[in-house]
């Protein structure tokens, strides 16, 4: 592209308006059809403006994404199913249930601080080590410490306090896919991620070191 077809930063900032002004009218839409169904008024006209919203919402952030790397060379976290990174939508239009798929990677760069966190732990609680790891120190094995911090505390709270225990985030992804009815108890847990069908994926949120390798790049040019 040309630099005079570039966008201005004035195209950039209307953008980032418009996504703005979507999120507004989705959450209007999505609060007035929890509304309706708490008054028991019938939910199509209010399922329609909700989906007429979030599509709209789509192609705002699409249309912000694209210019702000255009403008900055630079993108957002946020990844709408669809294109080429996933398949089109598939599911029902209005779900019954919905399955929330997260993985988290993590590299464990400080393997003493690691077991110090899992040992005092321990210390405070000694139940807390889980069966696998009752006859091991946690301040000992690696193993044994994982076992007791993800025992200990839940996985967005390890996200927010990964560098207190020795880990270094890497990428992350979280998918929300719907279902049409309610899995039994226990019914998925021998193999929790064997069903996840990206044609059901209503929506993803990505993040990842890679967005920032063109920054890289563009700074050792420099």
């Amino acid at each position: 592209m040309s630099d005079a077809a570039q966008p201005t930063a004035a195209d950039v900032r209307a953008a980032a308006d418009a996504v703005k002004a979507a999120l507004d009218r989705h959450l209007e839409a999505v609060e007035r059809r929890a509304e309706g169904a708490t008054e028991g008024s019938e939910e199509g006209a209010h399922d329609t403006a909700v989906y007429a919203a979030f599509d709209e919402l789509a192609a705002a952030g699409e249309a912000y994404d694209e210019l702000l790397y255009e403008r900055y060379d630079e993108v957002t976290p946020f990844e709408i199913p669809g294109g080429d990174s996933m398949p089109a939508y598939t599911g029902p239009e209005v779900p019954s249930a919905l399955t929330v798929l997260i993985r988290r990677d993590y590299t464990v760069v400080e393997p003493q601080r690691l077991l110090a966190q899992a040992q005092r732990v321990t210390d405070l609680d000694p139940d807390s080590a889980d069966d696998e790891t009752a006859g091991t120190s946690a301040g000992s094995s690696v193993h044994a410490a994982l076992g007791v911090l993800f025992g200990e505390y839940e996985a967005d709270e390890i996200a927010t306090r990964h560098k207190e225990f020795g880990l270094d985030e890497g990428d992350s992804t979280l998918w929300v896919s719907a279902g049409d009815e309610p899995s039994e108890p226990g019914e998925w847990l021998s193999a929790p991620f064997d069903q996840a069908d990206p044609e059901r994926v209503v929506c993803r949120f990505d993040v990842s070191a890679v967005f920032d390798e063109t920054d890289f790049e563009a700074f050792d040019e420099d």
